[in-house]
């Protein structure tokens, strides 16, 4: 297992060496660290420097955490790729506990484990809601992401069957990829926090829109029209669609954004006419 770790980062000079030193002390050294330097302004390639052929660095114009990864992946010389966002940190056993865990399931193909959260310097619990899962766990995350980036191992030519992150995606890219990962493999989960998380700071990609659910929709609007979906798994698409179609229109009529109310509008009603018409579909073939 050749295991090559990607990295973007934008203005984090006061971060990065946390998340490369946290790869750097890995009991099990992968093939290759690479970073990507998304266009930082900041002293971050004087940081990236002092690691000389320890890592290897690829720079470009900021165009994104999406196209980094991508640039990244494309880069990899390895057959495993393993992610890390750069405000956070593995523990030094990380690859070592997944590639152990996958190495009793030879068929596995995308590996994630259990973090820690951090905020503001203060380790928080995670919620009932957040929960993580192994096996075949599409429905489960549906709702929202459970499956951190930063946690995640996963075989290279995965990509070439689901494609790349979405780069028109701001935020939620990683939503949008692994419901596609999940709708066709199940995953193995590795229940030890391996990872932790990092968050509170204001360049926090998350803290940055408010259109969060925004850009869920869109990412299940993308698996419902070009994925080949069970329909029981259509069916649990459609209803969360539904769902936050309708969660979304409540906003936009508080904040009178008529846009925004006529697109929910048009869209609960088309989710809404589908999912009848697959429920009857479903009652003729019984």
């Amino acid at each position: 297992m050749k295991i090559s770790v990607i990295i973007p980062t934008y203005n984090r000079a006061h971060l990065i060496s946390r998340a490369i030193d946290s790869v750097l002390n890995q009991t099990s050294l992968p093939f290759e660290i690479i970073i990507i330097n998304d266009g930082s302004t900041d002293d971050t390639r004087n940081v990236l420097k002092k690691y000389n052929s320890r890592i290897r660095t690829i720079s470009t114009e900021n165009c994104g955490v999406s196209h980094a990864r991508n640039i990244g992946i494309k880069a990899a010389q390895g057959n495993w790729l393993a992610f890390l966002d750069s405000d956070d940190e593995w523990k030094s056993n990380k690859l070592a506990r997944q590639k152990n865990e996958i190495g009793k399931k030879a068929k596995t193909v995308f590996c994630h484990t259990d973090e820690l959260w951090i905020r503001n310097g203060k380790r928080i619990n995670q919620m009932k809601k957040h929960k993580k899962y192994g096996g075949w766990v599409f429905n489960k995350n549906l709702e929202r992401c459970l499956i951190s980036p930063s946690t995640v191992l996963m075989k290279k030519e995965l990509i070439h069957s689901i494609g790349y992150f979405d780069t028109t995606f701001p935020i939620c890219e990683d939503y949008d990829l692994w419901l596609k990962v999940t709708s066709q493999f199940p995953i193995l989960f590795v229940d030890e926090p391996l990872v932790e998380k990092y968050g509170g700071h204001k360049d926090q990609l998350s803290l940055q829109t408010n259109k969060i659910e925004l850009y869920r929709i869109k990412a299940l609007s993308h698996i419902l029209e070009n994925s080949l979906l069970s329909q029981l798994n259509e069916r649990a698409v459609l209803e969360t669609l539904i769902k936050k179609c309708n969660i979304f229109l409540s906003g936009a009529l508080k904040r009178h954004h008529q846009n925004h109310t006529r697109e929910m509008t048009d869209k609960i009603e088309f989710y809404s006419k589908r999912l009848n018409d697959l429920k009857a579909s479903s009652n003729d073939s019984l």
